[in-house]
């Protein structure tokens, strides 16, 4: 196993424990007695684990370190950090007036996520090979996503969560789209041929 893999399944390692501060946090916020301590180790583990996402992939690159698992594993890890981030930031109020993520947005990332999933599988039963390049929309997805996720965890309070989630769900939408399109016109083009 690679260095790479390795950074990567530690940072898999390192979603329970994050989820743990989330939720001991959410758990002070609701009792009324917010410890900041829990919230800002939480903060720093998510930007920690984030972190190790571009270090592995530079690794894997620069020290031609590439294997099959290492691009399975990654997008995996990648995706358990931000839904476990998501869903736990709407499961738990992190500050006055029920300061959270709202849980549509939890369930439309699942949906999207699961639909994409599906998809994949149809594509590999229909044209027995999966061929998509990483979309602009949804790069900018999981960017705004990370926005949203930090706009409830720093508790910047310009404006509510639900706006950046809002600008979140509309990129989550359309990449969704994107991904049903291209999953279509490979069927069709298998199809074809």
């Amino acid at each position: 196993m690679t260095l790479a893999s390795k950074i990567t399944l530690g940072r898999i390692a390192l979603v329970p424990v994050f989820a743990v501060y989330v939720a001991r946090y959410g758990m002070s916020v609701a009792y009324g007695t917010p410890q900041e301590s829990l919230r800002w180790t939480a903060l720093a583990l998510f930007i920690f684990a984030s972190a190790t996402d571009g270090v592995d992939g530079w690794i894997a690159r620069r020290f031609n370190q590439k294997s099959k698992f290492g691009a399975f594993i990654d997008p995996l890890a990648d995706k358990f950090l931000l839904i476990t981030a998501i869903v736990f930031l709407s499961a738990f109020p992190w500050g006055a007036g029920d300061w959270r993520m709202p849980p549509w947005f939890a369930w439309l990332v699942i949906t999207r996520d699961s639909l994409i999933v599906l998809g994949i599988i149809l594509v590999k039963r229909a044209a027995h090979d999966v061929h998509y390049s990483p979309h602009w929309t949804g790069k900018v997805c999981t960017v705004t996503q990370m926005i949203a996720i930090g706009w409830v965890m720093l508790k910047v309070n310009i404006l509510p969560p639900l706006y950046p989630c809002l600008l979140a769900a509309l990129f989550t939408l359309w990449s969704a789209v994107n991904y049903y399109l291209e999953a279509s016109r490979q069927i069709r083009q298998r199809a074809a041929t």
